[in-house]
């Protein structure tokens, strides 16, 4: 993995995917759900709001203690181990932001 997945790095992300479907924005409308992967398992989890929902966005806070590396002084979760990847789930299918991207864009 070439970062760690922080709050700041989502927000990188975003920025980085704005105006495609790789943010949950762009591409909720056709099905997709924010999510994350575990690259060395091949787990899949979606993002969680603290209360167990689904989120809308992708939200660290709300994953399995596991795969969290340090957490703020509150105990909020700010940093996961290097092999999770946020991405979306459809269907039964994990997509990468640009998997994402590329399907809304084949779409329109």
């Amino acid at each position: 993995m070439d970062t760690v997945t922080s709050n700041d790095s989502l927000k990188q992300q975003n920025r980085r995917f704005a105006n495609t479907g790789g943010i949950s924005q762009r591409n909720r409308g056709q099905g997709f759900l924010p999510a994350f992967r575990d690259e060395q398992s091949g787990a899949v989890y979606l993002s969680r709001t603290r209360d167990g929902n689904v989120a809308p966005v992708h939200m660290i806070e709300g994953l399995p203690d596991h795969l969290v590396m340090s957490r703020d002084r509150c105990g909020r979760a700010i940093r996961l181990v290097a092999s999770v990847i946020a991405g979306f789930v459809r269907g039964d299918r994990f997509y990468t932001r640009q998997e994402a991207a590329d399907a809304v864009s084949q779409a329109a």
